[in-house]
């Protein structure tokens, strides 16, 4: 009998991990809502929800007695809501469990996608996911500006120029999680490589809430699992956030340091694609190095010819 990896959150969870390197078979036993709810009591201490406690407890965070005391709900319904045999929870009891989980609008967002039942999903199409030409002449055009366009799992279906140039240290740069998790030069690119793990693996949650059943986030999380520990800490710990702004700090082997900002729109004409783009601060010593990446990795001019016409 196969043992459970220590880093998951129930046996399902695991054999998800062992199946997904062939995407065609579908995790129909794994119980998402339960290892979600599993994993962020489990980061919730007493004193954290003004609960009292005395002596030596056997489990990490909160027990589930308590959970369904602060949620209003018996600890049998919670019980078989963990483990998944309460499928049809109403929005007030989702509602209460968020609450006493202490859970931000985005993860009660997961929590209610997660909590559907799947034969009411709708299913996504297992088509590859390709850029529209005009969205590739518009990132194209912006020289001075790395620009790229992420797929639902995170996989990069396009880069102008300068952001090429900014990826240029990876051998693999195709998807953000295994450049994150399966390159070396991750260590060395990402400043606070713990902060861009974590913010990778979030987003990647909060991707699979969307379609656990996805092929392609079933080979990616499958891949990832077994090759990395540091991701599948990561990914038990069951964090959600999408990809929206905030501050990225790399380190380039041609221009050195470049603290940049980042911005991540979605694309409306492909739902599920998003528009990341990179910013120094006008005058900094980022852009200075973000501007010296450009020229250093400029597109050849054409010589004119200097033949005089007779």
């Amino acid at each position: 009998m196969q043992r459970a990896h220590p880093h998951f959150t129930d046996q399902a969870e695991f054999r998800l991990s062992l199946k997904a390197m062939d995407s065609d078979k579908r995790p129909a036993a794994e119980n998402v809502l339960g290892g979600f709810l599993r994993a962020r009591r489990a980061l919730l201490r007493p004193e954290d929800t003004g609960l009292t406690t005395s002596g030596r407890r056997r489990v990490p965070g909160l027990r589930r007695e308590e959970v369904a005391a602060l949620a209003g709900v018996s600890t049998d319904y919670y019980t078989r809501l963990e483990q998944g045999r309460e499928r049809h929870p109403s929005q007030h009891v989702l509602e209460a469990v968020a609450k006493a989980l202490r859970l931000d609008e985005e993860a009660m967002a997961h929590l209610r996608r997660i909590a559907v039942p799947t034969a009411r999903r709708t299913r996504r199409s297992s088509r590859a996911e390709r850029v529209r030409p005009q969205l590739r002449r518009l990132i194209d055009a912006w020289s001075d500006t790395p620009a790229f366009v992420l797929g639902h799992a995170l996989d990069v279906l396009a880069r102008n120029r300068l952001a090429t140039a900014l990826h240029s240290g990876f051998g693999r740069p195709e998807n953000l999680l295994r450049m994150t998790f399966l390159e070396p030069a991750a260590h060395d690119f990402y400043r606070d490589w713990n902060h861009a793990a974590t913010s990778s693996v979030a987003a990647l949650r909060r991707a699979a809430g969307m379609d656990p059943d996805d092929p392609r986030l079933i080979e990616l999380v499958g891949e990832l699992s077994m090759r990395s520990d540091d991701f599948r800490t990561l990914w038990a710990r069951h964090d959600v956030r999408g990809k929206t702004h905030e501050a990225k700090l790399f380190h380039h082997a041609e221009v050195g340091d470049l603290d940049l900002h980042h911005e991540a729109f979605s694309v409306n004409s492909a739902p599920g694609q998003q528009l990341i783009v990179y910013q120094a601060e006008p005058g900094s010593p980022s852009a200075d190095a973000l501007a010296l990446l450009g020229s250093l990795n400029a597109a050849p001019i054409a010589r004119r010819s200097t033949t005089t016409p007779d």
